[in-house]
């Protein structure tokens, strides 16, 4: 086939089924890449739609009636432009001597596979190709999980050195990554779990083992995530903490400045109306004395305060 169609033929061990394990790639986006795969990949329309819809979660359906299995996964999104949070979905058909995958973005994992087979590390059959496709998206997530813990790090040391309300935006950012992968990767560990205990007599103890082992990764992202979303709870409630006791701090300044002027405002007020009786109005040092009865009320303010713990 010459649309986007990649066929590669996996080699398998000689204590296997004894045949290969045809790999066909399918670029969800390609018009003649659907009319195969809904008129003649074979797939009941049932399952060619599942592997064609666009909006997907993670999920394991074994058919072992048909021997069969419709997987769908996702992984971290690595296009140009895009969040890497925002995973993006890869859809899984997978039997003895078959395995179809779609999706509607690159998916590094898949690239990876590809290389690793041109280089001559094949998976020995279909489980083991599974298997090793986990663990390639598996290594990019723990990668992300990584790096939003070092955010989060470099976030709470932040909070304790510096008091500034730009932070609150990386917070938040923060914790939206972290809703966003946790998101995914809940119902991707069920995914997995599940997967692990399909009754298919083509998925080999080995290769459950390997499940099993991916499957208690994402376990351990999980974990991750929920910690790390509460640590980013916590230095964000740190954050507000010291943001209100600054805002505080200034406040009663200014309140402590403001009733320290209040009665020398009054004073220069009822001096400074234009009526008759102003005291020295007409003496020559009475600009002097009204000053030092100022600064004299200032003094007494400034003692007072101190005498009731107000500085």
């Amino acid at each position: 086939m010459s649309f986007c169609l990649d066929s590669l033929f996996l080699k398998r061990s000689t204590n296997s089924f004894g045949e290969d394990v045809l790999w066909i790639d399918l670029e969800g986006t390609d018009q003649e890449a659907r009319k195969w795969l809904e008129e003649e990949s074979g797939l009941e329309p049932l399952y060619s739609e599942a592997l064609l819809a666009e909006e997907t979660r993670p999920r394991s359906l074994g058919l072992p009636s048909k021997k069969a299995l419709l997987l769908t996964l996702r992984g971290i999104n690595t296009n140009p432009g895009e969040d890497p949070e925002d995973m993006v979905s890869l859809r899984i058909w997978a039997e003895e001597k078959r395995i179809i995958t779609v999706h509607f973005q690159k998916v590094m994992a898949l690239e990876d596979l590809r290389t690793a087979i041109a280089e001559g590390e094949s998976p020995e059959n279909a489980g083991a190709f599974l298997a090793r496709l986990c663990n390639l998206l598996n290594r990019r997530m723990g990668l992300l999980v990584s790096e939003l813990e070092e955010v989060g790090d470099d976030l709470e040391d932040r909070v304790l050195s510096e008091i500034s309300s730009l932070l609150r935006s990386e917070i938040n950012r923060l914790r939206r990554q972290t809703l966003r992968m946790h998101r995914y990767l809940t119902p991707q560990r069920e995914a997995l779990l599940h997967l692990q205990r399909e009754e298919l007599f083509w998925l080999l103890p080995p290769d459950r083992a390997r499940l099993r082992e991916e499957g208690d990764r994402i376990t351990r992202y999980v974990e991750d995530l929920d910690a790390l979303r509460d640590h980013a709870a916590v230095t964000q409630d740190e954050l507000e903490s010291r943001l209100s006791e600054r805002n505080s701090r200034t406040l009663y300044m200014l309140s402590v400045v403001a009733t320290l002027f209040l009665p020398l405002t009054f004073i220069t007020g009822l001096l400074g109306m234009n009526v008759g009786g102003i005291p020295w109005g007409s003496a020559p040092q009475g600009f002097f004395l009204v000053t030092g009865l100022l600064l004299l009320l200032v003094v007494l303010l400034l003692w007072l305060f101190r005498r009731i713990r107000w500085l």
